[in-house]
Order: structure tokens, then sequence, then C-alpha cells
């Protein structure tokens, strides 16, 4: 299990745990169910690269303790 930070840039931080293996769309799935919005109304990104649903955590090399930025749509 590792913990990754999303930040909305609006006062948001949220900690999520998953697993390395989980894709970023069942990381976008938890953080809907914490933050109260749909999880296609829900973009990940890391400077300029937009994270796809479908790829895992490990494959974009996603580690405990890192943040992402969180947007809404």
């Amino acid at each position: 299990m590792i913990e990754v930070i999303c930040n909305d840039r609006l006062g948001r931080k949220v900690r999520v745990k998953v697993n390395e293996d989980d894709t970023i769309g069942d990381l976008k799935k938890i953080l809907a169910a914490q933050t109260g919005t749909r999880p296609e109304k829900i973009k990940l990104q890391k400077w300029y690269t937009v994270y796809k649903d479908h790829v895992t955590l490990r494959d974009y090399e996603i580690h405990d303790g890192m943040g992402l930025e969180l947007y809404y749509y």
C-alpha cells in the first residue's frame, strides 16, 4: 500500500491509500468518493503529464508520498 497526496490548488489536499497495481481510474474512483465529485470529472496530472485511466500507478512510477495535481472538469 502506498499513500498518494492529491492537491486541487483550491486549499484541499486529499490523502489516499492505494496499491501500486491499481489503475489511475481506480484512484479517481477513491478520490471521487472522498471529494464528492464524479470520477469522470477528475483529471490527475503531474506538471504537464496528464495521467490516463487504464495505466497502473507502477507504470507511471508513482511512489509512496508522491503528490499529484487534482483538477476538475
